[in-house]
């Protein structure tokens, strides 16, 4: 049988980005559109932990990916995070979809603090010798978490921090909704969900690649 992933491909001169639309999370770039479906597809075996830890089946066998939509980056494409809005991301959520969403984000997050608490202080530099040790990156993904709180609407006095905060933002994307940007701001919960779903498996994933083998 089968198994279809459904893409949106966002692309600029520099980098293109491949985002599963129904997988949040499961979103990776390429040097152009085939680059990052193969790096999509390389990535499932790994996504599919993060899916069954959030309770759904995530099939890695005999799966294709098709290209439902295709649209121009912009800089922050270009610059490493998938940026653009999908047709698809402004269908409306019933309770048992924003709930799937919110699991989804809850276990991309378990899946960066298990991955993190695993690997050693200081990480594998980069073919220029550059790169976060292991705090840095776990800051860089609280800080994101953060940003993300004000776009979904949390003001500022009430996000708290670490898992408060992250409670916070379950909170939001559990919520049904008819596919407006959360709170009247930019981004409605789908991509909410996806966007910050890859933040936390990007930097886990990097953790993980940058760990030297004991």
């Amino acid at each position: 049988m089968i198994h279809v992933i459904r893409v949106l491909v966002e692309t600029t001169p520099k980098k293109s980005f491949a985002s599963a639309l129904e997988w949040p999370g499961l979103s990776r770039a390429g040097r152009d559109e085939p680059a990052a479906i193969e790096a999509l597809l390389a990535a499932a075996p790994r996504y599919a932990e993060v899916a069954r830890a959030a309770g759904e089946a995530f099939e890695t066998d005999d799966v294709v990916v098709e290209v439902e939509e295709r649209r121009d980056g912009d800089a922050t494409t270009a610059f490493g995070a998938p940026s653009i809005l999908a047709d698809a991301d402004r269908r409306p959520t019933d309770a048992g979809e924003a709930a799937r969403l919110a699991a989804i984000v809850e276990a991309s997050w378990s899946t960066f603090d298990r991955i993190a608490a695993a690997a050693p202080e200081e990480l594998r530099k980069g073919p220029r010798g550059g790169g976060r040790n292991r705090t840095r990156v776990v800051e860089h993904v609280d800080g994101g978490n953060d940003g993300y709180a004000s776009v979904i609407g949390v003001a500022a006095a009430e996000r708290g921090s670490g898992q408060a905060l992250r409670e916070r933002v379950l909170g939001i994307l559990s919520q049904p909704s008819d596919g407006s940007p959360i709170a009247g701001k930019r981004w409605p919960p789908r991509y909410a969900a996806r966007r910050i779903a890859w933040h936390a498996l990007d930097h886990a994933w990097e953790i993980e690649d940058r760990t030297d083998p004991a």
